[in-house]
């Protein structure tokens, strides 16, 4: 372990000789102090906070993530260009252990400036927060400062109900095999808008079961975020829906005029679900139009699970792991490139994970050269196909990271249970960063390294 600790040592003595720790430093105080004082919000707290937590989390983990890159292909790539890997190299020491003694070295830097940063955007909004009227910090430590759980309705199964609707159509008429897919699809999506959309004058219900929680959650206030799209634009903007949460069918309904394609959080009076730990809500919509509450998001129950202050300190080891995984990338790369065509790789590969939307586009359609508007059909041929393999299996490890957004659930008061940020863990650094690890331990102890030639 010691031979690890004098390869960190000499990492963190590489950040201070490229004088990276004193500029990034630097850079960032300023986003910690200059950033809030640019931020245009709603004028609410609510938001002004939302829009501090997601902008100054979000230029910080921009910052260290690029650093961290340079970093990583510059303590490699430079100490084998500039012979001081050789002299490192004919000690005692394995190349392994000199691989994961530079990521060690890159793991604690950044686990400092993180820290640093992350304690002073949370005394930030705290003395910000303390500078309101009681009423507004009432509501940051309902929506904001908390961590709050999520539970949802059941998912229904399409796939399932299709099936069977389907069966059931094929008994009843005549149809070829020719048209089973066409049928399946179209009864496919009947099912889904079923499942989603309110039509006008109609009444939609959905059943939360708390389960256990329901012992936890007495006397205490639970939100409904909801969110919904319209089939049809109107001039107000809103739409009006009456909302009934609860088992007392004496209430009246609650009118609300809400827009679309938004969030909304209405707050829930305590106690409001039943014996068996089931919260009843129902939505009767007053509109011209149908409005449609996709299944993953149209309806949940937020409720208290712990504090903000180990929430943040979650979120800040989430963005650690992916700061880990970002080391290890740049350090596989510089394990067998040059200091500037690592940088340049390293970077591509960044950019090219970042654009998750263009991936999911070609792998949906099939090709990375389009579709022939005309026929529908990709561009084919073997490099076409090739590319698409890559592309999914590129979209795979996407998702891997992406599963994890701390930012936005801290932004959004979410809570990051421990074993999201055990899972984090093991899909980012031990996974991921793993198998970077094993390509660049592998490539760095196979390099000659009595080739390189100095620079200087």
């Amino acid at each position: 372990m010691h031979r690890l600790l004098a390869i960190a040592k000499l990492t963190w003595k590489a950040a201070f000789r490229f004088r990276l720790f004193w500029v990034i430093s630097g850079l960032l105080l300023l986003c910690v102090v200059a950033l809030p004082l640019l931020l245009k919000d709603d004028g609410t707290a609510r938001g002004f906070t939302q829009i501090l937590l997601t902008y100054t989390l979000s230029v910080i983990t921009v910052l260290l993530g690029f650093c961290t890159l340079w970093l990583a292909c510059g303590t490699m790539a430079r100490d084998i260009e500039e012979a001081q890997m050789q002299v490192v190299a004919v000690k005692p020491i394995a190349r392994w252990e000199i691989w994961l003694g530079k990521w060690l070295g890159l793991f604690a830097l950044n686990a400092m400036l993180l820290a640093v940063a992350g304690l002073g955007v949370f005394l930030l909004i705290q003395w910000r927060a303390g500078r309101l009227p009681p009423e507004q910090q009432r509501v940051l430590r309902n929506e904001i400062f908390v961590a709050r759980g999520s539970l949802k309705p059941p998912t229904p199964d399409i796939e399932q109900n299709t099936e069977a609707l389907f069966q059931e159509a094929v008994k009843k008429n005549n149809i070829g095999p020719e048209e089973f897919e066409k049928l399946r699809g179209q009864i496919r999506e009947r099912v889904t808008a079923y499942e989603q959309i309110v039509p006008p004058g109609y009444k939609r219900e959905w059943v939360i079961d708390l389960g256990f929680r329901k012992r936890f959650l007495r006397d205490q206030p639970l939100f409904l975020r909801t969110k919904f799209f319209a089939a049809q634009t109107n001039a107000s903007g809103t739409y009006l829906g009456l909302w009934q949460i609860g088992s007392d069918r004496n209430d009246v309904p609650v009118p609300l005029s809400l827009a679309s394609d938004t969030f909304h959080e209405l707050q829930i009076l305590p106690n409001r679900f039943d014996a068996d730990g089931k919260l009843k809500i129902a939505f009767i919509n007053r509109n011209e139009t149908a409005l449609l509450f996709p299944i993953d998001e149209g309806v949940e129950v937020l409720f208290r699970e712990g504090g903000f202050g180990t929430n943040f300190i979650r979120g800040l080891a989430v963005i650690l792991c992916w700061l880990a995984l970002i080391s290890a990338i740049g350090l596989a790369a510089a394990s067998f490139l040059s200091f500037p065509v690592a940088a340049f790789f390293s970077v591509s590969l960044l950019i090219l994970g970042l654009s998750g939307g263009t991936l999911s586009s070609v792998v949906s359609e099939g090709s990375v050269l389009g579709l022939n508007h005309e026929t529908g059909a990709g561009g084919g041929g073997f490099f076409d196909s090739l590319m698409v393999w890559f592309f999914r299996g590129l979209l795979w490890i996407v998702k891997l990271v992406e599963g994890f957004s701390p930012i936005d659930s801290l932004s959004s008061g979410r809570s990051i249970g421990w074993g999201q940020l055990g899972a984090a863990f093991g899909q980012i650094v031990v996974l991921l960063g793993g198998i970077f690890a094993v390509i660049g331990i592998v490539t760095f102890t196979r390099r000659e390294l009595a080739t390189a030639q100095s620079h200087s």
